[in-house]
């Protein structure tokens, strides 16, 4: 810089636009804190996660008769979808929720997270765990349009959780498996969620999952702000 203001003051300047330009976002990223190309983290988002199925390839034959599931809508995180199926899901004396959707892609262990008051419906005493803990878990019965399955493990609450990718798990200083809350203020009632587990990947959206019960709870369809905090009360952002 130093070397270019001698230049012009000697009256041949060799400063362009472009490289003003680049000078100026040097000066506010090293100000920001951020460096060029660093991602910035993503929004935080609170999503409802409603009764669903997770199925094997060899399921989706039994059940429906066809090799490939039918996406007709996107989830938020890229590449996962609500199919067209639904299967009924049925406990112990044939105690039954119709139509459950089933979600894709499929996944090497078939898995079917409720609700807490879904597991009441059905007579399951539902054990909460993160999605793919899937030991020593009840079973339950599957009907399709094409066949039955009958699962020997693989019922579950799932636990409450966030997904975070690497910018965000940069920004509010936690990784992969850590717990945070969440505050949520809706109609004038405030409420935090604690032990929200922390799942990372490489291409993942900031995403907070709650189930239908939690949501109802929080009356999160009227919450007017939501954020997320760290355990020792450390507000990280709005």
């Amino acid at each position: 810089m130093a070397t270019m203001l001698a230049n012009t003051q000697s009256g041949t300047s060799t400063i362009n636009r472009t490289e003003i330009e680049r000078i100026v976002r040097d000066v506010v990223s090293q100000q920001l804190g951020l460096r060029e190309g660093q991602p910035k983290p993503n929004p935080l988002v609170v999503n409802i996660s409603a009764r669903h199925v997770h199925l094997t390839d060899e399921h989706v034959r039994i059940l429906f008769g066809k090799a490939e599931l039918e996406p007709v809508k996107a989830l938020y995180q890229d590449g996962f979808y609500a199919a067209k199926e639904a299967v009924a899901v049925v406990g112990p004396r044939m105690r039954m929720i119709p139509n459950v959707r089933v979600l894709g892609p499929c996944r090497g262990d078939s898995q079917v997270e409720l609700a807490f008051t879904d597991g009441i419906s059905l007579g399951i005493d539902l054990p909460v765990r993160i999605s793919g803990d899937l030991h020593d878990t009840p079973g339950c019965v599957l009907v399709g349009p094409a066949g039955v399955v009958e699962l020997r493990q693989g019922v579950i609450r799932a636990m409450r959780h966030v997904h975070m990718g690497p910018a965000d798990l940069a920004h509010y200083g936690v990784k992969n498996g850590d717990s945070m809350n969440l505050r949520i203020v809706s109609a004038g009632c405030t409420s935090v969620l604690e032990d929200l587990v922390i799942r990372a990947g490489d291409k993942i959206k900031l995403e907070v999952h709650l189930d239908t019960d939690e949501g109802n709870a929080v009356n999160l369809d009227a919450a007017t702000e939501v954020e997320l905090v760290k355990p020792h009360g450390c507000q990280c952002q709005h």
